[in-house]
């Protein structure tokens, strides 16, 4: 390989070695002004977008252990990678394109985990990961205040009698 192709290889490798997620999209259509909007709004969820040449990405996924997108290498190929929250990458992706109709989502890996198109459209209708949280947290509370509950009714119950037979102890 050129010394040129191969500092492209290695500069490519640095951009996808240790993120979290990345999602291969097909930017047919993507003219100049649009790719700058979608980086600079990827940019605020802590992703990139760029685009890539299929055959150094082939070579670079097999080394960062993203081997599974190999098969999502055909035809014009970008990437968003990042590190940031993938549900927050995936709505704004899908906010830009439900915009532009472009770029086409082909497929993506998170954490080593390969997903379909479909798989990220769920993902970016999942809701933000604050309303998750509260979410579970409240589900696990639920049975502790509901035990919290029966034993104040517990306790009412006892008062109520002993409020009964202190009546009629005074009458």
């Amino acid at each position: 390989m050129r010394p040129e192709k191969t500092a492209i290889a290695n500069e490519l490798k640095d951009r996808i070695g240790g993120k979290v997620f990345v999602i291969l999209t097909d930017y047919r259509g993507l003219n100049v002004g649009h790719a700058s909007e979608l980086r600079n709004r990827l940019r605020d969820v802590d992703a990139e977008f760029n685009v890539v040449k299929n055959r150094l990405l082939r070579q670079v996924t097999e080394d960062a252990g993203y081997g599974m997108l190999n098969d999502g290498l055909r035809g014009p190929t970008a990437m968003v990678a990042g590190n940031g929250d993938v549900v927050e990458a995936a709505k704004v992706l899908k906010a830009f394109i439900r915009e532009n109709q472009m770029p086409v989502i082909k497929l993506g890996a998170l954490e080593g985990v390969l997903l379909s198109s479909e798989d990220i459209e769920q993902l970016a209708s999942l809701p933000p990961k604050q309303i998750l949280q509260g979410q579970v947290v409240g589900t696990l509370a639920a049975p502790m205040t509901g035990m919290v509950g029966v034993l104040h009714q517990k306790i009412c119950s006892l008062l109520y009698v002993l409020k009964a037979v202190e009546d009629k102890k005074s009458q």
